[in-house]
């Protein structure tokens, strides 16, 4: 741990600043992110500084070795500094340099009523079978909301949860339930070998970090359609995007079975993108989707383009579409109409709702 006072001094200012990223790139001053606004701290970086700081982190992050990450030009982990909070590093080559991009992970779970996540999401940890899918660009916080629903499972069931993460950000106590948190590449190999011999593991509830390949995606299926609660997530942006995403990996052979056993295991998408607020933060806006003998139908019949107008007519309480949740983020004030017309799925009909 000698030699890392650089690297804990710039986690330190970054943590104290209330920054969600921390970019170490060649060329640029040290730049935090703070509420989406880049901030630029000190002198240009060289090559040679990027290669020390970066250095001085894996030395942060005890066994961890730089020399695989040295030959491959990719690595991802993340560790905790006692005190200050828990870091998730992606550390890169760019330019024949060494580059970095830290987010900051506080070490309490979030409190879903501070962070503005509706009771109609908290709701569906009632579900104790099936998949339910967390979805929306990087950095739109899907591991929140996926850490709430979990923390909010293990403080009302005596469950067995596993968590499958790449790497682990949030970590839970054991409350009613028991929680096993794996780390890909640390505990386990890959996110397959993991989600198989969770299913030997006696697991009521499994959360996948990712649903990377058509393999992953039919075992998180299978476990999901034998009784176990499924929560994972997606870089997709809506219902309809991320059911037809899921059926766009299989081949053109598969596809028919696999909309099938979708309608029939999926229970909800949840689908979310940080919005900036009009004071000055960033405020998160959903779309749910919960699934109807409709819906089901539309997923089996290859109908899934028509999704989104049950969603955006739809009178049930724990039904909603980003549109309207912006418009109610509007009506409190929290942002602008030109915020919600830029942020919406339908500006042409947002618009006559916010006149």
């Amino acid at each position: 741990m000698e030699n890392t006072s650089h690297a804990v001094s710039v986690l330190t200012a970054a943590t104290q600043a209330m920054a969600s990223d921390i970019f170490i790139v060649a060329g640029l001053p040290l730049t935090y992110k703070v509420n989406g606004i880049m901030h630029s701290d000190g002198d240009r970086l060289m090559p040679a500084d990027t290669a020390s700081l970066i250095q001085e982190i894996y030395a942060l992050a005890g066994k961890r070795q730089i020399e695989p990450f040295l030959d491959s030009g990719d690595d991802d982990f993340s560790f905790a500094i006692p005190g200050l909070s828990r870091y998730r590093v992606s550390t890169y080559k760019q330019r024949g340099s060494l580059a970095a991009v830290i987010r900051i992970i506080a070490f309490e779970l979030p409190d879903p009523s501070h962070l503005g996540v509706p009771q109609a999401i908290l709701g569906l940890t009632s579900t104790t079978k099936g998949m339910i899918l967390v979805t929306g660009p990087a950095g739109s916080g899907k591991s929140t909301t996926l850490a709430c629903l979990v923390d909010r499972i293990n403080s009302t069931r005596e469950d067995h949860i596993i968590t499958l993460e790449d790497p682990l950000e949030f970590l839970h106590r054991h409350k009613k339930s028991i929680v096993s948190q794996r780390e890909i590449a640390t505990d386990t190999d890959n996110y397959l070998t993991a989600l198989r011999a969770a299913l030997r593991q006696s697991p009521d509830v499994i959360l996948l970090g990712e649903m990377r390949d058509h393999e992953t995606i039919q075992t998180a299926m299978t476990a999901a359609e034998t009784g176990h609660l499924v929560l994972s997530s997606l870089h997709t942006i809506g219902a309809a995007n991320t059911i037809s995403r899921i059926i766009d990996v299989f081949e053109p052979s598969q596809q028919r079975q696999i909309a099938i056993q979708l309608s029939m295991v999926l229970r909800a998408v949840i689908s979310q993108q940080l919005i900036p607020s009009t004071d000055g933060s960033m405020v998160p806006a959903f779309e749910i989707m919960v699934m109807t003998p409709a819906i089901s139908n539309m997923i089996r019949d290859n109908k899934t383009h028509q999704i989104e107008g049950i969603i955006y007519t739809s009178a049930k309480d724990d039904m909603m579409s980003m549109d309207n949740s912006l418009l109610q983020l509007f009506r409190q004030r929290r942002i602008t109409a030109e915020t919600a017309l830029r942020y919406s799925t339908n500006p042409e009909m947002l618009k006559k709702k916010l006149m």
